[in-house]
């Protein structure tokens, strides 16, 4: 890994270079505002991202949707990361528009999906789709920081994985000097810190992904062999594979009250507290998804609608709460019993249900139950599930916080759904796995 240390001389080159660059006709950019010159910095609080020779702390998250770019900025971030180039010219323009930077990803493929680096040809057609892309969108004045692949080292053996990664950097940074490479891992251990240190030095930092092991996170920097500038690009709730499961192997699914307290917790204890390595953060995820449920990692709901979370990053990038917080949920039962309770139901027999839900503002709140089977995906990284579909008529009124389910008539392994909306576009939601009984 390489990075730039503040100097009077560095600052000189810079200028020479800023100049140099606007007075060449060859690389005078397409857009109205110049290039942002993006580098690293030791400062005496640490590390530091400079844009253009101003300290930026990162305060971003990761953007899957490109019409969540204005709540984004409208909450109080600076910045966001895509995953990939798709759509990468109108997510620089949307940013650059409302005053944010990114963190344009670049996918890289992986070998859990099937691409070979042992196969050169392919390796090589890779690269030079990736420069294609680079080309395009290297000269805008929103972008900050290349983000080459993403968790390459999950469900990953062949080592030259790692000199790809590098050689895409080395790509990048002769085709644009201005802006710097990273590469997002799962995780920061000994092996691979070793591997890229031998195998990747053109990067310019390294980029961590954690989500239970946040709350550790001081603790893992103070043990790992690297010592130099990280960005942790994804953070959030409590992954699925870390959590306690039912006797039949469902994962338990924090509500989103005890994910808003965790984001907070990770944020001020986790990430805050390591400044002299952690130049900023980007969230997970700034928008929906399903991945085990619908509500697992997306700090929004599909119609739009914010959780808790949201209004957690709000207070923690303008030490200020929003004008109108999202209800808060106490406690949630189905038949007296909670999730971790194993439960059991009889086919076709009638259960009560309830919800308790605090609103700080008082709002008027409306309520939605709902029952999916459990998914049975085993999908891993993010990659993309089906949606169980919801099965109807199986409450005996749906717009109450306490309620009767009718178990449905199907043996097997299913998952009860509440959402509670205050009517101001902001949504608490919680569910229990259950078992249906022959």
């Amino acid at each position: 890994m390489k990075y730039s240390i503040y100097s009077k001389r560095s600052f000189l080159l810079f200028l020479f270079v800023m100049i140099f660059y606007n007075c060449n006709s060859k690389h005078k950019t397409q857009y109205n505002s110049p290039v942002t010159k993006s580098e690293i910095r030791l400062t005496k609080d640490g590390y530091r991202i400079f844009l253009n020779g101003t300290p930026f702390y990162v305060k971003g998250a990761g953007v899957s949707d490109i019409d969540r770019i204005e709540t984004l900025e409208k909450h109080g971030a600076n910045a966001l990361r895509t995953w990939s180039t798709d759509n990468g010219k109108e997510v620089l323009d949307k940013a650059q528009e409302l005053g944010l930077k990114v963190m344009m990803g670049v996918w890289v493929g992986l070998e859990r999906h099937g691409f070979d680096y042992n196969d050169e040809k392919a390796v090589k057609q890779q690269l030079e789709s990736i420069r294609e892309r680079v080309l395009e969108l290297k000269d805008h004045p929103a972008l900050m920081i290349w983000g080459i692949g993403n968790e390459m080292n999950h469900h990953s053996q062949n080592p030259k994985v790692w000199d790809a990664v590098n050689d895409i950097s080395k790509m990048i940074h002769d085709i644009d000097p201005y802006h710097l490479t990273t590469t997002p891992l799962a995780g920061i251990d000994k092996k691979n810190v070793a591997m890229i240190s031998n195998r990747a030095t053109d990067l310019d930092f390294l980029s961590v992904q954690l989500y239970g092991p946040m709350d550790v996170l001081p603790e893992i920097i103070s043990r790992s062999t690297y010592k130099g500038p990280l960005l942790i690009t994804e953070w959030g709730a409590t992954g699925y594979w870390e959590v306690s499961k039912t006797e039949w192997g469902a994962p338990l699914e924090n509500n989103s009250s005890v994910k808003a307290d965790l984001y907070r917790s990770r944020y001020e204890k986790s990430i805050l507290s390591q400044s002299q390595q952690v130049m900023g953060s980007f969230v997970f995820l700034w928008g929906q998804k399903q991945e085990r449920t619908p509500t697992w990692f997306g700090m929004f709901m599909a119609d739009g609608n914010e959780t808790e979370s949201v209004d957690v990053m709000h207070y923690v990038w303008n030490d200020a709460w929003p004008e109108n917080r999202s209800p808060r949920l106490i406690d949630f039962t189905l038949d007296g019993q909670s999730a971790i309770d194993n439960i059991k139901l009889k086919k076709g027999h009638s259960y009560a249900v309830e919800v308790q839900i605090a609103d700080p503002d008082n709002d008027t709140l409306m309520y939605r139950w709902e029952i999916m089977r459990e998914s049975k995906s085993q999908k891993t990284g993010g990659d993309a599930e089906y949606i169980p579909e919801v099965i109807n008529n199986l409450f005996a009124e749906n717009s109450n916080s306490i309620t009767n389910l009718i178990a449905p008539s199907e043996p097997g392994a299913y998952r009860l759904f509440i959402y509670v909306d205050d009517g101001h576009h902001h949504t608490a939601h919680a569910n229990i796995p259950f078992w249906v009984e022959d």
